[in-house]
């Protein structure tokens, strides 16, 4: 019996191709390996206020995008959140289980919450969701990115709380980490992680920008002040590009340094348009297909959550049963 593989993204913002890199083409990769399950966290969206008719375009938006990188649906379960209850119930009775001062010391918790004046409680409880994400499908892998390192260190932590408390019930996770393209930086300030949701235009490639568009972005993308290329000390703007470069190519470190040391930046970023490029428009013509399919996305996500859901009503029901609530099944 294959091990379980679980992750998901927020449909909000843009998917980018730090998104591809970092997660996409890594869930591709590993997708027949493992009992894979792929999730749309809307449930997680929604603890920042988002536009209802935005937020339902978007989660097909998503959903489509996981089919054009290669997310083969008839073995893989491409699934919502919102769509099985059990994600939700589960998250109540984990939170019943974890300390406040846990949540309180997450550094996205405390990133988020800084200046606001009035913080939704769903933003302390967001690492709980996950963790019950995670454990409701006893997922074994969980390819996540660096940034949510934090967050599955916590869920292995409530695991281990909840086994300790009420006996051997969840399995505990181990991460998966890419280990070329893993983390994208911006392209207008390569000291921080591409992001889907920042403002403003040259910061990120989207999945689905025309040629025109990627190619003015990484045109204007942060550099140095040094004439070329070098591989000894090159700036995080430089090591950025040459990063999506050899993350789209495959080429080996070898290969790089014979190619691009001494070339001058414009040349580099024409290079590194032109693979992205490359590799988007085919991407985006899968996707324009798959759009086109009237009702065809959302019967990939019905059908997703038919599968996963006994899945989740079994471990549900088992943790009722370890907590000594009311359930039929007793």
């Amino acid at each position: 019996m294959k091990a379980r593989v679980f992750s998901g993204v927020q449909p909000s913002g843009n998917l980018h191709i730090g998104n591809y890199l970092g997660a996409l083409s890594n869930w591709v990769t590993i997708q027949y390996d493992y009992d894979s399950i792929f999730c749309i966290v809307d449930l997680h969206a929604v603890t920042i206020h988002q536009p209802p008719e935005e937020l339902r375009a978007k989660i097909e938006e998503i959903a489509a995008l996981f089919l054009a990188a290669g997310i083969d649906p008839k073995h893989s379960s491409i699934m919502v959140q919102s769509a099985v209850a059990a994600h939700a119930e589960l998250a109540w009775m984990l939170t019943c289980v974890t300390p406040v001062g846990w949540l309180e010391r997450m550094t996205q918790y405390k990133g988020k919450a800084a200046g606001q004046q009035t913080i939704g409680d769903g933003l302390l409880q967001y690492p709980v969701l996950m963790a019950a994400d995670i454990l409701l499908y006893q997922a074994a892998i969980v390819p996540v990115g660096e940034d949510q390192a934090q967050h599955l260190e916590l869920t292995r932590d409530i695991a281990q709380r909840f086994n300790s408390l009420y006996g051997e019930t969840f399995v505990m996770p181990q991460t998966s980490l890419p280990s070329v393209g893993a983390r994208v930086m911006g392209l207008d300030d390569p000291t921080i992680k591409m992001s889907k949701s920042a403002a403003g235009s040259g910061h990120a490639v989207a999945l689905l920008d025309p040629p025109d568009r990627v190619r003015k972005n990484i045109m204007r993308a942060t550099t140095d002040s040094n004439p070329a290329v070098t591989f000894e000390s090159p700036s995080p703007g430089v090591e950025n590009l040459l990063s999506i470069f050899q993350a789209f190519s495959g080429w080996t470190q070898q290969q790089m340094c014979s190619h691009f040391a001494g070339m001058r930046y414009g040349d580099l970023k024409n290079q590194v348009a032109e693979m992205v490029i490359s590799h988007l428009e085919p991407f985006q013509k899968r996707y324009r297909e798959i759009t086109s399919e009237p009702g065809y996305v959302a019967r990939v996500l019905l059908e997703g959550a038919e599968r996963v859901r006994p899945i989740a009503d079994s471990t549900v029901d088992l943790v009722k049963r370890r907590m000594g609530l009311y359930t039929e099944s007793r």
